[in-house]
This record gives structure tokens, sequence and C-alpha cells, in this order.
């Protein structure tokens, strides 16, 4: 048959979305309550050029395939239905409909009342139906071509234990990189060149977390307060990557810039936001799911299924027990892994999707899927691991095979480095893996993904330089952002001139970062936050797409010696792995050797008892390293020896004379880098201390010694 001059034939129901297969492109649309789907056919100047009625439906599927359609079509869909609120349908066939597999956009999405399919200032409120067209002010579906050179690109697959992530903005990262050319600054291309690598690779970074690339919506509040979306944890497509961060307006640049990363040996992970969609609640826009099948997609109330079971703060939540939900995330999952070689993926409030009902189950169906699936399991998954509903902090429940950012570590390190009492205990089990939370279970300690900042918060520089968010900037009267940030100022808000407060907020920097990189575990850090990056005291900045949250590469000399000592730690990290075992410390003896696979030390070079765990004003310990025995193997099966290390921790604000422990008889220790004083040239200083001789261990700072025979004489 034809329609409007375009030949159309029955197609396929799978695959879901527009696939071009050389011939033509086959349209395929889930809506299990729908009575009547079209197509909408758009030129470049997006006049519509067809509406064509779907005439074929299989398993609740509608579709059709054009013969005559070619990649770089663009496209939208009406669908016909009740619009009955009360019981959960919501369609409104004068509303142009963004496909939910669309693997690209057109256009941008421009705010007008005609997207919302009531009627706004309406007293029914969302009872009440509009029939303005809202296609003029609508972004349009691309159809692409999913051709690309990708050669001899494969999965890095680095290992748990070896990896070190990166989190970071695509736009926020390299808008402001002067090395950069102009035109590609702040876009996927922008962070593929030589620079940013070179940077990384410097560094020793070995996976780049993004945030939210998935095509998210502007939230129309922040444009009349004229502010961004920032961050973008407000999805609308799960499989296009977002046209605001493309310099030539071709999906095919994400997956150049993954090849490069790749070549450079750097994993590119997604932060993903499946647990909500940008359309809001009940008196959001209707743009794509809520039109095409609002009951089937999200969680509707119970008692009243006009309104939605939110659990995320963003007003829905995706309905994860619907298959074709499902269906649709595993799809997008896999979509980024085969077609676009991601390596893996970091969920966003990942405990809505182990709702199954009201209670968070970690053995829901989307883990039971992900856990089975060839594909999926063998990349990286990260959770988030709470949302906002009852019972939604979820820290150390996660099934086996997923990683968690770890909040009691970024907690806990926080509370110690300020100098908070009685973190001593607590402050054991994060520098050692977290065994109380991931052991129990079969999990490892590259379970924890250690942080101390993340994008959500103060950057590094911010949490030694503000006892307070500042951020008026939002528009929010500084009600925004959490008021939990257990940072301090070292003694001045906000920039200062006094030199002893500058020199102890670079200490503390560097206790932070030596704390971070030298813990079992896996570390993320923020990016920027190596060089000193500032939001001035801003810990929300969602909203913010200015030079507020942008990166600053204009270093000054402090932020250069930053750098330097974030670049030698992870070297030290690299180096040795003693500071990333794969197995959990036992505390027992080694065989041969004499000595514990971890020693914990008090002040006087001792043993600490239980009782000393428990004391409120204890703020200094020792933790003794055994690498002789780490009782681990390379991937050649090889027997991994180390050395001995001794971390020497003290967030006392005075000086701790700490007895260094005689383990066995030729003991000596030599320093390796010690956190009190600015290196410029090199991290190690020169010195070696016999065994049971005191070290100085400075105020607020972190030693580290390497066990070494006595020198002769």
């Amino acid at each position: 048959m034809s329609d409007n001059g375009n030949a159309v034939w029955p197609g396929r129901p799978y695959p879901l979305g527009a696939t071009w297969d050389g011939e033509g492109v086959n349209f395929a649309l889930f809506s299990e309550h729908a009575e009547k789907v079209e197509l909408c056919l758009y030129d470049t100047d997006g006049k519509q050029t067809a509406c064509i009625p779907i005439q074929w439906q299989t398993d609740l599927v509608w579709h059709c395939f054009l013969p005559d359609v070619r990649p770089g079509q663009l496209y939208g869909y009406r669908v016909y239905g009740p619009y009955e609120p009360a019981k959960g349908m919501r369609f409104n066939p004068h509303k142009l409909l963004l496909d939910p597999y669309a693997k690209a956009y057109d256009g941008n999405l421009n705010w007008d009342d005609s997207h919302f399919a009531y009627q706004i200032g309406n007293g029914d409120a969302d009872l009440s139906f509009d029939t303005r067209d809202n296609a003029a002010y609508m972004l349009k579906c691309k159809v692409t071509d999913p051709a690309f050179p990708w050669g001899d690109d494969r999965p890095l697959h680095t290992p748990w234990h070896d990896t070190i992530i990166y989190e970071l903005h695509v736009k926020g990262y390299t808008k402001l990189h002067q090395q950069i050319p102009e035109g590609l600054r702040g876009t996927y291309a922008g962070l593929s060149t030589e620079p940013v690598i070179e940077h990384l690779q410097r560094l020793g970074i070995t996976a780049v977390e993004l945030m939210p690339v998935h095509a998210f919506i502007n939230d129309r509040h922040l444009i009349e307060k004229g502010l961004q979306n920032y961050w973008g944890y407000n999805s609308i497509g799960f499989f296009a990557p977002d046209a605001r961060y493309l310099a030539v307006g071709d999906v095919t640049e994400f997956k150049t810039m993954v090849k490069r990363l790749h070549s450079a040996g750097i994993e590119v992970i997604l932060d993903v936001v499946y647990n909500h969609t940008a359309e809001g609640n009940h008196m959001g826009p209707t743009l794509s799911f809520r039109g095409i099948d609002n009951a089937a997609y999200y969680r509707l109330s119970p008692e009243d299924p006009r309104y939605y079971f939110d659990v995320t703060g963003c007003g829905n939540t995706l309905n994860m027990n619907h298959p074709r939900v499902l269906q649709l995330i595993m799809d997008s999952l896999r979509y980024w892994v085969l077609e676009m070689h991601v390596d893996g993926f970091r969920f966003d409030l990942a405990a809505a999707l182990a709702r199954e009902l009201h209670e968070v189950n970690r053995l829901g169906a989307f883990f039971d899927i992900l856990h089975q699936d060839p594909l999926l399991s063998q990349v990286k998954l990260i959770a988030e691991p709470w949302d906002l509903g009852e019972g939604g902090y979820q820290v150390g429940n996660f099934p086996v095979g997923w990683t968690e950012w770890n909040g009691k570590y970024r907690d806990t390190v926080r509370a110690y480095w300020k100098g908070d009492g009685g973190q001593i205990g607590e402050l054991g089990y994060r520098l050692t893996g977290s065994s109380d939370l991931y052991e129990g279970d079969g999990r490892k300690p590259y379970a924890s993904i250690n942080f101390i900042t993340a994008h959500d918060g103060f950057t590094l520089h911010d949490l030694v330089s503000y006892n307070q968010k500042h951020n008026e900037a939002n528009g929010e009267d500084n009600k925004d952002g959490t008021d939990d940030n257990r940072s301090w100022n070292c003694g001045a808000e906000g920039p200062t001139e006094d030199v002893a407060v500058n020199r102890l907020r670079a200490q503390q920097k560097r206790n932070f970062l030596a704390t971070l990189f030298l813990s079992q575990g896996v570390p993320m850090v923020l990016g920027g936050d190596e060089m000193g990056r500032t939001q001035q005291g801003n810990n929300n900045t969602y909203c913010q797409d200015n030079e507020l949250s942008w990166v600053n590469w204009a270093l000054k000399p402090e932020d250069e010696a930053l750098l330097k000592f974030a670049t030698d730690l992870i070297a030290l990290r690299k180096q040795h792995p003693v500071f990333r075992r794969r197995y959990f410390f036992q505390g027992r003896r080694i065989k041969g050797v004499g000595i514990k696979d971890i020693v914990w030390l008090n002040p006087n070079g001792k043993e600490m008892t239980d009782e000393e765990w428990g004391q409120d004003h204890a703020r200094c310990l020792g933790v003794f390293l055994a690498g002789e025995g780490l009782e681990e193997h390379d991937q050649r099966g090889r027997r991994l020896i180390d050395d001995n290390f001794l971390l020497l921790l003290n967030a006392h604000h005075d000086r701790i004379p700490f007895t260094l422990p005689r383990l066995r008889p030729a003991d000596a220790w030599e320093v390796v880098f010690d956190t009190y004083e600015p290196l410029p040239d090199e991290l190690q200083r020169s010195g070696v201390y016999v065994a049971e001789q005191a070290y100085p261990l400075a105020g607020r700072s972190m030693a580290v010694l390497k066990q070494v025979a006595i020198p002769p004489g």
C-alpha cells in the first residue's frame, strides 16, 4: 500500500524503534492500550511531509516498513486512545511524541503550553483536554545509519582492582580548554582531543565516567529563570546521545570519542538515568512515554492512578514491573555496549530499579535479567545505591557482580579529616575495602567505589574552603543542596590571602587524595579535583551551565603542585598491588614471614586494643600493610610479592610522635611521602627511620613509609 506517495509495507515488530537495513526503514512502537497510531514524517525545515496510519500490530507492537525512507529522515508519532487520567490513561493525538527507541534527535524542544495534554490554567487541571498541536515546538526523531569503522576496537576489560575512575561532564570538562580548537570545546569530539587524552594518561586514569549523555530536556522552570539543566538527569531518550554535545551533529562523533579513548587505554562508563523521565508528575508535559502508554511505562499510585508512585523526587518512576519497560532498558544497555562500545554504566538512584512493589528487592527482575545476560553481565555495573523512597538507602545490599558508590566511605573520610571524634573504628573499615558491607555476600573490596567528592556536592577545593553551601546563583534562596557537607574551611570562609589557611587547605587536599588512592577498593576522583577546581561554594550546580561549573584549565602554581601530587599518588598505587588487593585482609599471620597481612597500630607503635578502637578522642592511627604475603597472583598465575608499607594518619591539630613498629629484627622505615609539607620537586623526601624511633607526625597530616633493611653503619 502507499500513503501520501510513500510506499508502506507491513514490516516487523522487532526491533523496536526506527531501523535502517540498507533497503529501507522499519518502524516499530510498543503501546498496549493505544487504539490508533500514526507515523509522521518531517523535512529538515520541520514541515510535515506525511502522516501514515500504521495498519499492522503484532503483540501490542505497531509496525510498518517504508522502503523509500533513508537515514536522516525526521519523524515522530501520534497515538490515539482514551484520555482518562483518573484511570491512568493520558492519550492525546494532538501531541507529537518522541520514539522511546530513537537513536538521534534533531532540533530543540521549545517550551510552549501546547506540550501539555491538558489546558494550563483550566480549573480541572490535568483532567481537562488540550487540542493544540505541539509539532512546531517539538524536537524530532532522526533515523540513523549504524555503520562505523570500528576497526580492531575491543573492550578493554580493565580489572576492577586496577581501575581508577574519573567522573566528568562532557561539556564542562573541555569548554574552557584553550588548547582545544574552539569549535570542539564542550563536545564529544573535544573530549577525545590530544590535550585531554594526554592529561588523563599523565594522571593515570583508566576509566572516565560521563555524567548523563542520554538525550535530556531542559526544565521549563529553569529556562524561565535563565538557567539550564546542566547535569542532565532528566532523560527523555535512552538510545540517543544528547545533541548539545555534538560538534558536527552526527552521532558517529560519540563513537569516534569512544574509539580514541580506548586507543589510549581508557574505558568509557556512562551515568544512566533509567529510574524516571523528563515528563515529571501528573502536571508535566506529554512528550513521549506518557502519550504512548502512560499506564504501561510508569508506576502509578495503586490508590489513585491519576498520580504517580514517585521514589525519585522527579515526579515519576519507570514501571520496572512491566516486561516491555524492562525490555526497553535492557535494549538500551545492549545498544550502548554493542553499537557504541561503552564499557559500563553507573545507575542513578539504582534502588528505584529494584522496587517491585514498595520495598527494595535486591533480587528483583532487573537484577536477575542483568545477572544472566551474557553481554551485560561482563561490563562494569555501578549502583548509586539509594533513592528517595522508604528504605531506599541500600549501601552494601546490591548483588554479586555489582559495585556501589560507597556513601559511607565519603562521609567517614570527610568526618575524620575534619577532625570529628569517634571515627577511628569506622575509618578502619573504609580504608580496607568496607568488609562490613561487602564481605558477607561473597563480594570483594572492589565492590566499593570509594569517593570523597562527586558532581553532587562540594568539589575537593570547596570541601576545605567552606563551612556552608553558597547556592545563591541557583535562585532558590540557598535552600537547595545538602546541608550535611562535613566540610571545614580551615579558618576562613571562601577565598583568602591568609598564608596559613591556604597552606592548611593544600595539606587537607593532599590528605584526602592520599587516603582515597591508598584505600582498598576502587577510587573515583571528580574531574578537576586534582588541580584545585572550585565552584565558589556551590554544592548543587545542576543548573549552572557556565564558568561556575566548567573546569578552569588556567592553573596556578599551587594547582600544578596538587596535580603532580595526585599523579604520583596514582603511580604509587599502580606500582604496588598491596594498595589494590583483590581480597579482603584476614588479619592472620603469613606463613614463612611471621607477620600479619595487616596490623593496626596506636601512636606507641603497639597493636591497637579493642578499647582503643572505641575511644572518642582518638584521631591518630597507623596501618601496616604486608606486601610480602599478598597470597594473590597476576594474570599468568604468578604469585605477587610487594613491599611492606606503613600508613600513619593524624587528624589531630597537634604533632604526635609516632613510634615506628619493630615487626622483625632488622626493621627500618623509609619515608615515601608526607602530606605535611609541599614538595614541588619530588614526592619522596630523604629520610630513613629505624624501628622503635619516633616519627614526628605533624598535625592534620598523613605519612607513608616503606619497610627497608637497616642501612649499613
